[in-house]
């Protein structure tokens, strides 16, 4: 879902199946979720689970149609392969609701579309998906994808099986049957539905006589379902075999490139944007890929081109909230105040809630504001457990906080600019981790009342120590979905203190902070001795209990 700001804001469905959505393609992208250990480890892998999307700009003295064409192909809406003139009308439709899709300063509706057909008539080469023998059955197998594009998708399941009884050798017959058992897998809501179409695309890409083109959109498809069925080792494969077949195809290249990556093979993933620049130094797509996987093996310097250019390039899948993100984190971690110029843009674009607040998987409508008191949050009984127990809490926390014990962990966000900082992790995701507990007994036992901290599936509970000369990282965390609470147990006098925003403070022992992580925040420890914090995240307060129980953990 988009709030009325443009920001991406998130349905409240389990991810993966066919629940929701797909997997957007050509520019080269995926949708999928998954979730690991480490927060923000696993949001730079999460920046790249989106669905990679573009939105194609129509200019009157634009001289390049094919391109134009090409990247009209976003809006396949009809799922055939191509952009024709029942897609120009769903385009249409957009065209009427949504001005942000054009540039309409000279523009009108009418302009648009005649455009559109123009290049259709004009300039447009269809894809062949018939061999010499299918153009002979043209008028069955239009018959039938007629009945798939007018949504009666069991009459056309069952008439494309009827033709791949009569014709089996005919790849398009068989094309047909899967795109109409997707649609219907759709429509079931069921993953086996989908299994199937899954198989009947692999058939139609292996018959003999099938045209290049064909071969090419069964793939295809099949690589994104496989992607979003959450089967990215088989997509993989599938465009390992696209690319091995049509290595000309730069948006092929791509997206195997993020296939790459969402199975966590960045070196992979950087060999393939390396062959595609090597080949076309100025494809945007590739750049942003490349620039972010820089980054994230802490290339900073190096990383800030690629993203800029890739950015300014304008080329679909190139215009993302995560980019802007990234680009900008890279710009602050240099000492480049034209980071916000940056977040500036990405919020202009609809991607950040403000140049403050910058999550990424946003619910819509929900308060924004940087600092929370405890009567805003609602959750005064939890407040004051932890204010009357801090001692206890405290004092398990030194219990196990030698190093020989081994429960505290550095810190491996990537977001330390220097000095140590640990953590010891009691709750991840809603869930406890592992045998934790054991160690802190009586904290746990506190919580366990407390299901808006306990059963925060965006959050963790952890103890927090960090030693002098300390630093971390402008940053912000990766949704609204959630407040954080500062316990402060172990506080020097001087030297800790902690900005959210263009508002600074200091913890104090006994007494519980509470900011809204998704705005950028900011630590300094330059005291004498370590400080310890308890760390405890909760639901945002007009969360829904539907929406705690169903989206899904970060």
């Amino acid at each position: 879902m988009v709030n009325k700001n443009g920001v991406k804001a998130e349905a409240a469905t389990a991810s993966g199946g066919v629940a929701s959505g797909g997997v957007a393609s050509g520019g080269g992208g995926a949708a999928s979720g998954f979730s690991g250990t480490k927060i923000f480890t696993w949001f730079m892998v999460l920046a790249l689970l989106g669905v990679w999307s573009s939105v194609a700009v129509v200019w009157l003295d634009l001289v390049d149609y094919d391109n134009v064409i090409g990247k009209l192909s976003a809006y396949d809406a009809d799922g055939d392969g191509d952009f024709d003139v029942e897609d120009a009308k769903v385009l249409l439709g957009k065209c009427i609701f949504n001005d942000d899709l054009f540039v309409t300063s000279t523009l009108n509706v009418a302009s648009h579309f005649y455009d559109v057909l123009f290049f259709i008539s004009a300039k447009k080469k269809k894809p062949k998906l018939l061999n010499t023998f299918e153009k002979t059955i043209k008028a069955e197998i239009d018959a039938a994808e007629k009945l798939r594009k007018k949504g009666k998708v069991e009459e056309a399941v069952r008439a494309f099986d009827t033709l791949v009884q009569q014709y089996p050798q005919s790849p398009r017959c068989r094309y047909g049957k899967a795109l109409a058992e997707d649609d219907l897998a759709e429509k079931m809501r069921s993953n086996d539905m989908l299994q199937k179409a899954l198989s009947t695309y692999k058939e139609a890409s292996e018959l003999p006589n099938a045209t290049p083109d064909l071969i090419k959109a069964t793939l295809k498809k099949r690589a994104e379902r496989q992607q979003f069925l959450g089967r990215m080792r088989g997509a993989l494969a599938t465009l390992e075999k696209l690319v091995q077949i049509f290595p000309e195809d730069m948006a092929l290249k791509n997206d195997l490139g993020v296939a790459h990556l969402l199975i966590g093979d960045n070196k992979s993933a950087k060999r393939v944007y390396e062959e595609v620049l090597a080949i076309a130094p100025s494809n945007g797509f590739a750049k942003v890929h490349y620039g972010f996987i820089l980054k994230s093996e802490n290339k900073i310097a190096e990383s800030i081109p690629f993203l800029r250019d890739g950015l300014e390039s304008g080329d679909p899948g190139t215009d993302d909230g995560r980019f802007y993100f990234h680009l900008g984190d890279a710009l602050q971690r240099m000492g480049d105040d034209s980071a916000y110029k940056w977040y500036e843009r990405g919020h202009q674009r609809g991607h950040f809630a403000s140049v403050w607040q910058r999550s990424l998987y946003n619910v819509d409508g929900l308060k924004a504001q940087p600092w929370w008191t405890p009567k805003d949050t609602g959750y005064m009984d939890l407040i004051k457990t932890l204010e009357r127990n801090w001692r206890t809490i405290r004092d398990e926390a030194l219990s196990v906080m030698d190093k020989t014990t081994g429960l505290f962990v550095p810190e491996e966000e990537n977001l330390r600019e220097k000095g140590e900082w640990g953590q010891f992790t009691l709750w991840q995701q809603g869930k406890k981790a592992g045998e934790a507990c054991h160690s802190v007994p009586k904290t746990c036992g506190l919580l366990e009342r407390y299901p808006e901290a306990t059963g925060c599936k965006r959050g963790q509970i952890k103890f927090s120590v960090m030693q002098p000369g300390t630093h971390v990282w402008p940053h912000t965390g990766p949704t609204n979905c959630r407040l954080r609470m500062h316990l402060g147990l172990v506080i020097p006098k001087t030297g800790c203190k902690i900005r959210c925003t263009n508002d600074t403070r200091a913890w104090e022992e006994g007494k519980v902070l509470i900011f809204d992580d998704s705005f950028e925040h900011e630590v300094w420890q330059d005291a004498d001795s370590y400080r310890l914090i308890f760390i405890v995240d909760v639901w945002h307060p007009e969360l829904t209990q539907y929406q705690r129980q169903t989206l899904s953990p970060i």
